[in-house]
């Protein structure tokens, strides 16, 4: 089967086939039809969805572009891998079923690296998903086709997961929104996990509004609302701005002028804490039916990291969770001072597909490195963090802004993530 950018509903083990695309939208097409007929148009060049629901032309309500990681019932769901590639699900994931429900109409799954197990998007089986804001550069991943679908007006809702950094990553890169909310609060029933100790979802949106009343519906809670930016205490994490492009930590700092008081803090740095064998070895862990029995299925990093995985010893697994909860201890001390804390999504605007490694600030790092430095600590922490559009930085390319609060700070978060988007979209030009 052929998905690299055909637009395709399949179900079951019936013939794979292209559907018939929707006419051109009226003035008076829902704006699910509206949606399909975009996916219809621009889907060939961006590889945002791998399949899509035709009869969602016929529903009513807010068009949502779900990740293929989550089960969806009636509608294939591949997490990423040729090993399901005609996988059937027969219940949706909670999440999806909890939008569903508020009326979020699914029009399709979005592309992805792997068993969301990357930050590229660059899928080996079904193509990379393409930027919008750029077709060669990367859209971000893991979650690339959400926020690619959203960019370019594919969809106006998405739902992502996030272990290291695969909502914000995509949404920085694709100049959208997109929220990691406190570790458990968004249920992950039906999506395939990837490092269950880490593993979020959440919604993501063309704005912080979106992300927020998504996320309502998805947490059970009540809408937020802005915040008065004056009276917030925002920490700006320097050790994040260390390593970071020019053009992306101004945008970043430009962008806080308005909220205030804006206080230096001492955080850890980005590096002073790995989760790596926790990470690597439950992702390993949870491949052991498939792996290593059927490497020659997996792409060749996503197999690298898996080999990896099976390689570390159990002690530095229990070692690395001690030490986890210790330095999740020591980190909440931050939060006596200030409110959030700000810090640059991602230390580089988009890099061109295929990019290996990056520079920055006289330092080489390897692309995977670089695109997780400042949202890895985040998802180590289980803390709700808010990436948002502040700019445009280096190549006309968007730079992007993340929030951060304490654990059960959510609904702070967005409401500071409300008053930041008022105030940048009230600047003139």
């Amino acid at each position: 089967m052929d998905v690299r950018g055909n637009v395709v509903r399949r179900a079951g083990r019936r013939p794979v086939g292209t559907p018939t695309a929707p006419g051109p939208p009226s003035e008076t097409s829902s704006r699910t039809a509206r949606a399909l007929a975009a996916i219809a148009a621009r889907n060939s060049e961006l590889n945002a969805f791998l399949a899509i629901r035709p009869e969602a032309a016929s529903e009513e309500g807010i068009p949502l572009g779900v990740k293929d990681i989550f089960d969806t019932a009636g509608l294939v769901t591949t997490y990423g891998s040729c090993l399901y590639r005609d996988h059937l699900p027969v219940t949706s994931a909670e999440a999806v079923l909890r939008l569903q429900g508020a009326g979020y109409v699914l029009i399709g799954k979005t592309n992805l690296h792997e068993f969301a197990y990357g930050i590229t998007s660059e899928n080996p089986h079904f193509g990379a998903v393409r930027n919008p804001r750029d077709p060669s550069r990367m859209a971000g991943g893991s979650s690339g086709g959400s926020a690619a679908a959203l960019a370019a007006g594919l969809c106006d809702a998405a739902l992502g997961s996030d272990t290291g950094g695969s909502i914000r990553i995509p949404a920085a890169f694709c100049g959208v929104v997109g929220f990691k909310p406190t570790y458990g609060v968004v249920p992950t029933q039906g999506l395939f996990p990837l490092a269950p100790s880490f593993d979020h979802a959440g919604p993501m949106a063309r704005d912080v509004k979106g992300c927020a009343a998504a996320f309502a519906v998805l947490a059970d809670q009540e809408v937020a609302s802005p915040a008065d930016p004056a009276m917030l205490r925002v920490g700006s994490a320097e050790a994040f701005f260390e390593v970071c492009a020019p053009g992306v930590g101004r945008a970043c700092r430009r962008a806080l002028r308005g909220m205030g008081p804006v206080l230096p803090v001492s955080f850890p740095s980005p590096d002073a804490f790995s989760t790596a064998p926790m990470f690597l070895s439950e992702a390993a862990a949870l491949h052991r039916a498939t792996f290593p029995s059927r490497a020659a299925e997996y792409g060749p990093d996503v197999a690298g990291l898996l080999r990896r995985g099976l390689a570390v010893p159990a002690v530095d697994y229990l070692a690395c969770r001690e030490e986890l909860q210790r330095f999740r201890a020591r980190a909440a001390g931050v939060f006596a001072h200030v409110d959030l804390l700000a810090v640059p999504t991602v230390p580089c605007v988009a890099p061109l597909l295929g990019t290996a490694s990056i520079d920055v600030g006289g330092r080489r790092f390897s692309t995977r490195d670089l695109l997780t430095r400042n949202t890895r600590p985040f998802a180590n922490l289980g803390w709700p963090a808010l990436a948002l559009p502040c700019g445009i930085a280096e190549d006309g390319l968007p730079a992007s802004l993340s929030l951060v609060g304490p654990p059960g700070g959510d609904a702070r978060v967005l409401a500071a993530g409300l008053a930041l988007e008022a105030l940048l979209a009230a600047e003139p030009g």
